[in-house]
């Protein structure tokens, strides 16, 4: 026999009716996340355009100035060596302190000192303000990778777009360069100053909806969570490790990849030049799916399968011949860039009491120690030949990849955020007790 439903309880007139929603009136949305992470984006363009700028200038302070190579080697060196080296070193002052102020400024000292670089003739006066220049640099990506992460909400796909624009910044400068210096000489190099003030302002914007965006307060309570929760050293070292093989294959192919492909397919410059269009390219494309694949599978699965497929993508550009070779450098260019940025939010996750320092090695100090292989491989091709010399960056990404198998995926403070001053869940296990 079905059982009887109990008849709709009258309402009491005594009582009044509960107050009902109105459809016309409507709670106030949150401030978007996505605004002040595209200002940060584009202005991480307009501060790596001057990482790509210094090396642009060489061939003028060549032609102009009648620099030998091995001294505009030396300027090349001063901007992007001393901004590598010295990116920690800013990153463990904003662990201390936050420095929102400091995005404007680094933008402004990056700007002027290439701006200045075509005014003074003086040798030790150009060193010296490209120096002022990487020093900008360095000083920027800490603090922005941690306003970054800030405003992304935990978004990989978001932070892919952050690291994007950086890639496209250094990938125009060239032809910023040449649109100034190449049109009126080394005496143009103050029109270079725009992005600079451009990005500066961006960086004003950013900071300003950036502390109003919602989500601030949670992530305050993520830090004060992982306050508690040691920093990973041993899994960084060894990320960062496998950062520094990805960053000797990029910086091996994007300097004699041109190079190798004319020799390769006898296509003359054209040929060279379309090749390393395909790695750029490629770059920009791997960097945003990196993020989206993350959010679907998770970073580390992702990084390891980025590092596993780079290995014959990089045998394939080396022992490929004819046209598809271009297939092999389009596939070794996404193998090298997916993982970009999700390198940096896994360093600042094992690090989550210096989430500057782990920004400033994984943006800085790896990529440095990978251009210093550039000589050697130089020194390679020049003894044997140029195939010989490229040979050794296939066994690279395997050996990245041996580095990150036993990695385990840190905790992301936005996720501890999200529970702060609630108890976990009985079926998770207390954090404090994961194996480093």
């Amino acid at each position: 026999m079905p059982k009887r439903q109990p008849s709709p309880k009258r309402p009491n007139p005594a009582q009044p009716y509960p107050a009902q929603p109105n459809p016309t009136r409507q709670s106030p949305k949150p401030p978007s996340r996505g605004r002040p992470l595209t200002l940060l984006a584009l202005s991480h363009a307009c501060v790596d355009v001057y990482q790509g700028a210094v090396a642009a200038l060489v061939p003028y302070f060549v032609s102009e100035r009648a620099y030998t190579y091995a001294a505009a080697s030396g300027i090349v060196l001063a901007a992007s060596l001393l901004s590598s080296v010295v990116q920690p070193l800013f990153g463990a002052f904003t662990d201390r302190r936050a420095m929102p102020w400091l995005l404007p400024v680094s933008t402004l000292a990056a700007g002027a000192g290439v701006a200045l670089a075509g005014v003074s003739g003086s040798y030790a006066v150009t060193l010296t303000v490209v120096a002022v220049s990487g020093i900008g640099v360095a000083a920027y990506h800490p603090e922005a990778a941690r306003a970054a992460r800030k405003a992304s909400g935990g978004s990989h796909t978001a932070m892919g777009w952050f690291s994007l624009g950086g890639n496209l910044g250094f990938a125009t400068a060239p032809l910023l360069v040449s649109a100034a210096v190449g049109t009126g000489g080394l005496h143009a190099s103050p029109l270079l100053a725009v992005p600079a003030l451009a990005g500066a302002a961006l960086c004003v914007a950013a900071l300003r909806r950036t502390k109003a965006a919602a989500g601030a307060t949670a992530l305050a309570a993520a830090r004060t969570e992982h306050a508690a929760v040691r920093d990973d050293w041993a899994s960084f070292v060894r990320l960062s490790g496998a950062v520094v093989c990805r960053s000797v294959v990029f910086v091996g192919l994007s300097a004699f990849i041109a190079l190798y492909v004319r020799e390769r397919t006898g296509g003359g410059e054209v040929a060279g030049t379309a090749a390393l269009f395909v790695l750029y390219l490629g770059g920009a494309v791997g960097t945003v799916a990196g993020g989206r694949l993350a959010t679907r599978w998770g970073r580390l699965p992702v990084v390891r399968w980025s590092y596993a497929l780079t290995v014959p993508a990089v045998a394939g550009v080396v022992f490929v011949p004819g046209p598809a070779l271009y297939a092999c450098v389009a596939l070794t260019s996404a193998g090298l860039y997916v993982p970009f940025s999700l390198h940096v939010t896994l360093g600042q996750d094992y690090l989550p009491r210096r989430v500057g320092t782990a920004s400033g090695v994984t943006l800085g100090l790896t990529v440095s120690v990978g251009g210093l292989a550039g000589p050697l491989i130089g020194a390679l091709a020049d003894a044997a030949s140029l195939r010989t010399a490229l040979a050794p960056l296939i066994a690279l990404p395997a050996l990245g990849w041996l580095l990150l198998r036993t990695l385990r995926e840190p905790d992301m403070p936005e996720a501890a955020g999200a529970t702060a001053g609630r108890p976990p869940p009985l079926s998770v296990r207390d954090q404090s007790v994961r194996d480093p």
